[in-house]
Order: structure tokens, then sequence, then C-alpha cells
């Protein structure tokens, strides 16, 4: 079944309220006919990097629920899930029984040894993309004493997968058939692009390989009723070919091209975007992670991108950099800007509908990430607690906060805006590219009798939507963002 045309809501099990029973209170509070899907990030059992280490995908971390919130939730609503492709927790069963057991585990070739790969020079590892402050290895010491060494993308908790080994394969199909068992109907495919592991190149987004790895979830996602999310922060091309291949790719582009275009009055970059963006895309303005910068590489002129970053730094925390493994003192250009796209738009509400208007006329399906969804402001007591930037847009919020959050004019604006995206059927026709001069930009979308338009001024930061209401007779009527 192909996922509703809907805006759907991005989430954390427990950061709107305690647990993913509040967050099904939320939803059915505030949220009615506002959205057609969830995804809800990690709720699995995990020990480091905010869920994204799980020991397992078959279990719901009791601190957030058990499995029937899930299916409640998935009862009225298209819910997507992360499936780690790329590791799994150093405290999962397999990588546990790999450390009692040594190379002797029926586990061991579930992950990769370096000692197979022979020298690695320090040539070699200066091209690894890695995103962490050292090479991606990680020592082991076995039960008997012994030593060997894995690789370790992301922290030391979490352990690379092995996709030269069928026992890899196996442990995903697993995983597959029993999240779609609980009515998962998207699976987004985390860290995906770092599956390939081939010395002399980056180890990142090794082609043809890497599509070869995508293939074949994909084709088992379908063959269990899923469809596939893969989740890549890279030049725009690479969304391009996953949407070429029968699965979701992420419009990464679009938040750094909205943020320019507002605030430079200048819609050109946009608008070549949009001509020619994956139609099958998943859309989004703020996430979890920081807004990348990668993604609008060669999208956006070099000094348009970094008139971008200058803009928004003064309201950021420090931004993420990229790396070398060969020097983990030395920074490259900056990976992600880490920021609430409230506080990237100087919390002007116009400027915020604006942008969501933009957002929700743009092909694909459109997510709106919590801390958006309530015009939240940058959380700089939970960053400086945890130290993780990031936490800057991921604030906790409790029901309480959230009755409160609801009722501020620019929420009770976007929230009429999603629902106008989630009900209004043209949304499943056809998009049009409307002419505008190049401080604005026009938008349509066609399906049989139901017509809408959107106009957008980017020198005055309004937007106004005209569409056919076929409660009167299909006579056009406004609708004022």
């Amino acid at each position: 079944m192909s996922l509703r045309n809907a805006v759907q809501l991005m989430c954390y099990p427990n950061r709107i309220g305690r647990n993913l029973a509040d967050l099904g209170t939320f939803i059915e509070r505030h949220l009615e006919g506002a959205i057609g899907g969830a995804h809800i990030l990690p709720f699995y059992p995990s020990n480091a990097d905010g869920g994204f280490s799980p020991l397992t995908h078959t279990e719901v971390d009791p601190a957030y629920g058990d499995w029937s919130d899930i299916e409640r939730l998935a009862k009225d609503y298209d819910i997507c899930a992360d499936l780690t492709v790329n590791h799994i927790s150093d405290q999962s069963p397999e990588f546990l029984d790999f450390v009692k057991h040594g190379y002797e585990s029926e586990y061991a070739d579930l992950f990769v040894h370096v000692h197979t790969f022979g020298e690695i020079s320090p040539d070699d590892l200066a091209k690894i993309h890695i995103r962490k402050e050292k090479e991606p290895f990680r020592d082991v010491t076995f039960a008997d004493g012994s030593t060997g060494q894995v690789w370790c993308t992301f922290t030391e908790r979490q352990i690379d997968l092995n996709y030269e080994s069928d026992k890899t394969y196996e442990l995903m199909e697993h995983y597959i058939h029993f999240l779609t068992g609980k009515g998962i109907k998207l699976l987004r495919l985390d860290a995906f692009g770092y599956t390939t592991k081939r010395i002399g190149t980056s180890c990142f987004l090794v082609e043809p390989e890497v599509y070869r790895i995508l293939e074949w979830v994909n084709e088992t996602a379908q063959h269990y009723g899923a469809e596939c999310l893969p989740e890549v922060h890279d030049h725009t091309s690479y969304q391009y070919a996953i949407g070429r291949r029968n699965m979701h790719p992420y419009g990464f582009a679009l938040p750094p091209l909205v943020l320019y275009s507002l605030m430079a009055a200048n819609s050109v970059y946009l608008k070549h975007w949009l001509r020619m963006c994956p139609r099958n895309q998943i859309t989004v303005l703020d996430t979890h992670d920081g807004i990348c910068i990668p993604d609008v590489e060669g999208v956006l002129p070099d000094q348009a991108i970094q008139d971008l970053i200058d803009n928004i730094d003064a309201r950021s925390a420090d931004p993420i950099l990229r790396r070398s493994a060969a020097n983990i003192h030395s920074v490259g250009s900056i990976y992600q800007l880490t920021c609430t796209f409230y506080d990237a738009l100087m919390q002007n509400d116009d400027a915020y509908i604006a942008a969501r208007a933009i957002q929700f006329f743009t092909p694909g399906i459109p997510q709106v990430y919590y801390v958006g969804l309530l015009a939240g402001c940058n959380d700089q007591e939970l960053m400086d607690e945890t130290g993780e930037l990031r936490d800057i847009n991921r604030h906790f919020y409790s029901l309480e906060e959230t009755d409160e959050a609801v009722q501020q004019p620019v929420v009770k604006r976007l929230l009429t805006l999603m629902r106008f995206r989630s009900q209004y059927p043209a949304f499943d026709g056809r998009f049009e590219l409307n002419y505008s001069n190049s401080s604005s930009v026009a938008m349509a979308w066609r399906h049989g009798d139901y017509y809408c338009h959107v106009f957008v001024d980017l020198n005055f930061n309004t937007a106004r939507i005209r569409y056919l209401d076929p409660d009167n007779g299909f006579s056009e009527q406004t609708l004022e963002c």
C-alpha cells in the first residue's frame, strides 16, 4: 500500500511528553487532520548516539512503552521507523557473543574485521570519510585475552556490519520482516552510505556497491509491504540516483535553498532545483540533525552558501565540521549548522510560514520536525548540559508545554497550512512551477477539477494560496497564510 500523500510528523519517542503513549495523546489532541503519518526516531533499546546504536530492532525500549503503542499509532497513521543498516550496538547479543567466542562465534562474520584488508597506508586512511575524531576502527579484547580490530564509523559503541557476509543480509531481512509485521510502512535507512568498505576509496557511497546493497534492502522491504527512505547527506545527485531506483530520496537541498531565498529575496536557485528535483522525495526544513551544507553544494553558488552560513552563524551553536582520518585535528568545510529553523529565520512568523508554504507545495511528501511544528527556539541549556551541539534543536517538551506552544499564533497558522496540504486533493495530481520574478516563487497543483496555487513574495515574506472549493461549486477561494 502506498504512503498517504499527507504531512508527516518527525519526532522522538520521548520528547513530546515522556513516552509513546504521551506522543499518541498529543497527536490525538492537536493534529487531527493535519498529518497522515509520523516518523518516530529510534525507539529501540540503545546505548549511544541518541538511539542510533540499537541493541536490536525487535524490541521497544521499555522507557518509551511497548509494541502496542506503535501498533496503535500505525492503525491511523503511516509510521516511518529507522532501520540502522550500517551498524549495531556493542551491547547487542550478536556482538557480545563475538566478544565471548572470538572468531569462532556464529556472528563473527557480521562484523568488518580490519586485519582482512592488510596494510592500510596513511594515504588510504586520509581518503576515508569518517564521523569521529579518530580512525574508524576499534580494538576488541576477547574473553580469552586475545585481541582483534573491527570497523566502527561512528561512536565506539556502534559496530559496523559486514555486507560481504550472508549473515548481515539474514539479520536485515529478519528486522524488516519483524518491523513490517508491526505496521511499519516506511523504513528510513540510516547511515547506509557507510556500508561500503573498499580501501583506496572514501568508503562512503562507493559505487556501484552501495546501490546493490540499497536495491536488495528495497526489494526485501517491498516484499514485506514497506517502502524505503535512504538517508544520506552529500551532493544532490545522490538523491536523484536514489529516486530513480524506486525509493524515496530526501529533499535535503530544500532547507538551505529556502533559507537563502528568503534572506536574499532571490528565488532563482530555488526554482532551478524545483524544475528537476525528484517527484517522489520526502521534503524537510528541519530534522534532528543540523541544517546540512553538502546537500546544497553545486545547487547554490559557493558565495551564496558562505553568505547563508555567515547569516545563520550568529544565531546558531558552533557548526559541525568534516574531519580527516589521517589527522584527527584537521578540519574541512562545514558539515551542519546547528540551529532551530525558527531561530534561523530570526523568529519571524511571516518568513517561517512562507518557508512552510514553499515546502508544502514542493513535490514530495513533507515532514515537519516536532520542534519546528511548535516554533521552538534554540535550547542552549540542553546543549550545554549534554555537550551535543545538535541538542540545541532537540528540546524535551512536556505535554503541558505542547498545550501552550500550539496556542502561539504562528503554530495555529502552521496547523491550518498543514491541514490544507494533508487534505486538499490537488496534491495527488501534477505539480506546476508558474512564472514569477526573481524575488518571488509561484507553484501550483492540479488534479481533475481540483486546483491550488501559492504565490510567495520573498521581499515581504507573504504567502497567498488560491484554490477551487468543491463545496462552493469549485469557485475560487483564498487561504491567507
